[in-house]
């Protein structure tokens, strides 16, 4: 676009911008529970990193919430109400051991009516979402869809779709629904003409739907940011615009890499625009590639990753989602996952991030719970996961530390209480009530239900799910991993020995579950966190480290180099509080809860192989 129409874009959006949608943004709330001086502050972009108000590195861990969105039964809001939500956010704080949700928002419930945004359910979406900010959660909102419309299938479809209001559908001339043979509803999305051709239009700004999605979703950012007091709106990281992109059709001569290019990108710019005029200038936009760039099936992956955005500034995340369909189509991998299974995978989008010099995401990654291939579900969560830690598989990990690369961030697909209890009526049909799973084209992938008492439980091994993981770094992080001993059934699943080299390390662990974190000071006055699972209660926590040893830590103080302390929120979730004072010196701490009152001396001999090792492999 020529300069001068950007600038005439920009003025227009700004204008737009001041037509309010609600009074004026609201007073400073009281600080969180157990937060303390370092908390609450905003996140921004800096070195390829989410970094926090106090120069910290910040891992974003915890999960997408939820796809009840994409169902008619709660009218596009994750929650039947906002008890549901705070019960849901104190849950997934508490049991699920997350720190941030990405937070599905539905077109179609706030636009019902071409032009006029529901601030009815605009305000209800804001206490859902306030829920999770009170429970020291942060968030950032996507404007979901698949398959573009719930409303492009007829009442007897096999399939469904969420994402573009009715009257979108109704201005195209679209044919008849229909996949072919298709056992997996994503086939829709390149099989299905209705699919493709209501797609292509939003892409090519038909009858003018990305114009009025544009200014839905600016409305919806100045309602959010005008509805949410100071303090809970900087625990909004950023803004999802679009869930899995993808052309519909490409025009003659066009490819997935030009198309990423012409129609993508500058859609993504116009995004930002409105999120500038909406007041979320210092929030970054969450950007992801066309689908299938990084898909595991060769004959589904398409070039793409961004390749052509060239450098992208702090206002832009790489956000991307990853599910392994080898596995989840149960003929082109008939085992189970391994050991670094996916570290090709997700060393991919440490190098795109790399290349585009922003911070990286995984904002969905998952497997079916039940089904034929549900008995992979173990073995690739622990893969996915082990991946987000670091790009070294467990075998070589304690030789090769430096090697690991940065942590990512990353939100599990799903968390829905909901699930198995849900009354969908798909594609309004009254004789097609969908109860089981996610009542979503056959899907159930939520690590959480409620049992009879309506107490949400875990649905997976809460070993896998509730991690220790480098919530806020104080410096540079050079290394992590973490062995979860996650089941597969009744075998335990041990990826990440300690070696024979560090007899006394491996004592100390035993068959617990241990983390490691290697980072280098900075001359930060805030301490580096680490989230401490509910497997890792004080008095079967031993934490050894260059900074101190300590079983049973302390509780966390200013001159306390080794303490323990609450996660902000009052949900009953805690830390690991680790304090230095230099700068450029390599730390490390290992965490683990194997150990039971170790001696004074098995914690001396085994810091001093831990500083022999460092020193050895990451120095």
């Amino acid at each position: 676009m020529p300069n001068i129409r950007t600038r005439l874009l920009v003025v227009l959006v700004v204008l737009f911008g001041s037509l309010s949608v609600a009074g004026p943004a609201p007073a400073t709330a009281a600080p969180l529970p157990d937060s303390l001086w370092f908390d609450e502050t905003p996140l921004t972009v800096h070195n390829g990193r989410f970094v926090d108000g106090n120069g910290r590195e910040v891992v974003l861990r915890g999960y997408n919430v939820s796809g009840e969105t994409k169902l008619k039964e709660n009218n596009g809001l994750p929650f039947a109400s906002t008890a549901d939500a705070k019960k849901s956010a104190t849950a997934l704080r508490a049991l699920g051991g997350g720190n941030s949700v990405r937070f599905l928002l539905s077109w179609a419930y706030a636009e019902p009516v071409r032009g006029q945004v529901d601030t009815t359910y605009l305000a209800k979406a804001t206490d859902q979402m306030r829920a999770f900010l009170d429970a020291g959660i942060r968030v950032y909102p996507d404007f979901h869809q698949d398959l573009y419309s719930r409303w492009l299938f007829d009442p007897d479809s096999w399939y469904t779709g969420d994402g573009a209001p009715k009257w979108a559908v109704d201005l195209g001339d679209y044919p008849d629904e229909y996949c072919g043979i298709c056992p997996f509803w994503g086939q829709n999305i390149t099989s299905n003409e209705a699919v493709k051709q209501s797609t292509y239009d939003f892409w090519h700004n038909g009858y003018g739907l990305q114009d009025a999605f544009l200014d839905t979703a600016q409305k919806t950012m100045t309602y959010l940011r005008q509805n949410l007091t100071a303090d809970r709106f900087a625990g909004v990281v950023g803004f999802d615009p679009y869930n899995e992109p993808h052309a519909g059709s490409y025009d003659s001569g066009q490819t997935s890499r030009s198309w990423e290019r012409d129609v993508l990108w500058p859609f993504y710019e116009k995004f930002r625009a409105r999120m500038d005029a909406a007041g979320w200038q210092d929030k970054p936009l969450f950007a992801e590639p066309n689908l299938f760039w990084n898909a595991n099936l060769d004959f589904q992956k398409q070039e793409g990753g961004l390749l052509d955005a060239g450098t992208l500034s702090p206002r832009y995340v790489f956000n991307t989602h990853f599910y392994d369909q080898k596995a989840i189509s149960g003929i082109f991998m008939w085992g189970k996952a391994a050991d670094g299974q996916y570290a090709g995978d997700f060393g991919t989008v440490r190098d795109r991030a790399a290349a585009t010099g922003t911070a990286a995401i995984i904002s969905e990654f998952g497997h079916p719970l039940t089904g034929s291939v549900s008995d992979k579900a173990p073995t690739v969560y622990k893969a996915m996961y082990q991946s987000l830690d670091s790009r070294v598989k467990g075998a070589s990990w304690w030789s090769n530390p430096a090697g690991s690369g940065p942590v990512l961030s990353g939100s599990q697909w799903q968390w829905d209480i909901y699930n198995g209890r849900h009354h969908e009526l798909m594609n309004d049909n009254p004789d097609n009530v969908q109860t089981s799973g996610d009542a979503w084209n056959g899907e159930d992938l939520s690590a959480v239900r409620l049992d009879d008492s309506g107490s949400p439980v875990l649905r997976q091994d809460a070993r896998l799910l509730d991690r220790i993981y480098p919530s806020a770094t104080s410096g540079t992080t050079v290394a992590f991993t973490y062995e979860d001993r996650s089941r597969d059934g009744s075998t335990t699943l041990t990826w990440n020995p300690v070696p024979g080299s560090l007899p006394n390390v491996a004592q100390l662990v035993g068959s617990g579950q241990y983390g490691l974190l290697l980072w280098r000071s900075d001359s930060g006055t805030a301490p580096t966190e680490l989230h401490l699972p509910a497997t890792f209660p004080n008095a079967s926590t031993t934490v050894v480290s260059d900074l101190g040893t300590a079983y049973a830590p302390p509780s966390y103080g200013s001159a306390t180099p080794v303490g323990v302390a609450a996660e902000p929120g009052g949900t009953g979730s805690r830390r690991l509080l680790l304090t230095d004072t230099d700068s450029g010196v390599l730390h490390y701490a290992l965490v683990t809860n194997g150990a039971t009152a170790p001696s004074a001396a098995l914690l001396t001999a085994a810091r001093s192989e831990l500083s022999a090792w460092a020193a050895r492999n990451a120095g």
